[in-house]
């Protein structure tokens, strides 16, 4: 080993490896729980799921090294290039791929298959981190802006096309980057209005709703006008059009795009509709799984809900309801605690960057991580609708596994050789 390598040894934060190693064992120890079959007991059947991941696992360790000894220069310097090929891969997929489950969203050759929409939140961190570090990048300038979210929207529309919105939104996580790196807090502003509004225009008419913003629009601007002669109204009736035009989006993407499954789903989060045996089943089964495992939990392999298969997908989009069954509350806790300690970690470590381009990639990674956390915990006990999106490291699954194996280790090897990336 040459004396940089030496030295990287040296730099590397092995806590955030640490946290990688402990969640990989985590998924693995519950994926096997969550499939166990007392007739392929054996730990290592690679005919089972939990002998797959196995595979994966030693294969993300393989590419994790990779990572570690390439130049840190390397993935700023090819940014672009690898989120043009996410990008084509991602068009490859629309043109080639069969529907899986609902969504069109797999690249397979035999039983080997790949999904490039996790890779291409990879590569999108990575772009929008070399745009932002660029010289003299002003995010008050609206030409950044709409350079910034144009690199975003663009792979985001793609995963939205294949039918798979779960990953489609997560790219939205990135609003949290664009602020750090100086948006005005006036988009997030009407960022978190429209999230408001389209909550509102699922559960009230529209046409109601928007007779109703009219209303408090004229309030509000004869109420500021009186004391501050300057307003004009042309502002309000701006924000009425916008209001507007997000309700008649809501309810066009709602009735003509949306599935109907997905509706349901919708709908029993919102309590418009109670179908605990049919779209909600996932659902119920998880809380029930969760619930019953108390403080501590049942034991290792002792979930008679996961024993018995009452959750379907468990060890993929539903594996944390495992954790809550056989390791309780505690355990559960302690997940996302780390899963919290980790994302903090990051972002810690991403302030103490001297290269921008690192900084800014590390903030990316951990808004997806955080998302996709916050998201997959949510829609297992009940909080948000199901949308299919792993939990990071723990789901099974070789093309979520690596490529948040990969997203992690290029920020560990930027961080080690933060000295060299002025």
């Amino acid at each position: 080993m040459d004396r940089r390598n030496k030295g990287i040894l040296k730099s590397v934060d092995w806590k955030l490896i640490g946290a990688w190693l402990l969640l990989v064992l985590i998924g693995w120890i519950n994926i096997y729980a969550a499939v166990y079959d007392a007739d392929h007991s054996n730990i290592f059947d690679f005919s089972c799921r939990y002998g797959k991941q196995m595979i994966w696992i030693a294969a993300s360790l393989i590419i994790a090294l990779f990572v570690m000894i390439l130049d840190p220069k390397f993935f700023s310097q090819t940014a672009f290039l690898i989120y043009i090929i996410c990008i084509g891969m991602l068009i490859v997929v629309l043109g080639v791929a069969t529907v899986t489950k609902g969504a069109k969203s797999w690249l397979g050759i035999g039983d080997f298959g790949i999904q490039p929409s996790e890779f291409a939140k990879m590569a999108t961190a990575l772009a929008l981190a070399k745009v932002l570090s660029a010289i003299n990048v002003d995010m008050k300038q609206w030409t950044t802006v709409f350079t910034a979210v144009g690199i975003i929207a663009l792979p985001m529309l793609l995963v939205l096309l294949q039918n798979d919105t779960g990953s489609a939104l997560v790219f939205c996580s990135f609003v949290f980057v664009l602020f750090r790196e100086g948006m005005s807090s006036f988009v997030l502003i009407f960022g978190a209005a429209a999230i408001v509004l389209f909550i509102l225009a699922l559960i009230i008419n529209p046409y109601i709703l928007i007779i109703s913003i009219a209303v408090l629009t004229l309030i509000a601007y004869f109420v500021i006008h009186r004391n501050n002669r300057k307003v004009k109204f042309l502002h309000f009736l701006g924000i009425f059009a916008f209001c507007s035009v997000i309700i008649l989006g809501v309810q066009f993407g709602y009735n003509e795009v949306l599935e109907s499954h997905q509706k349901d789903r919708i709908e029993v989060l919102l309590g418009q509709k109670k179908d605990d045996k049919g779209v909600g089943y996932n659902v119920n089964q998880s809380k029930i799984a969760i619930g019953s495992g108390g403080l501590f939990g049942k034991g290792f392999l002792q979930g008679t809900q996961t024993k018995f298969n009452f959750v379907p997908e468990q060890d993929t989009d539903f594996i944390f309801c495992t954790i809550g069954e056989e390791w309780g509350f505690v355990g559960s806790a302690v997940v996302v605690f780390i899963f919290i300690w980790l994302c903090v970690k990051i972002i810690k470590t991403a302030e103490r960057q001297r290269s921008n381009f690192a900084r800014i990639y590390g903030y990316g990674i951990a808004s997806i991580i955080f998302f996709h956390v916050m998201v997959n915990i949510g829609m297992t006990i009940g909080l948000l609708p199901v949308i299919g999106i792993p939990l990071p490291f723990i789901s099974y699954g070789g093309s979520s596994l690596w490529a948040f194996t990969v997203m992690l280790f290029i920020f560990i090897r930027q961080d080690a050789s933060r000295g060299d990336l002025v």
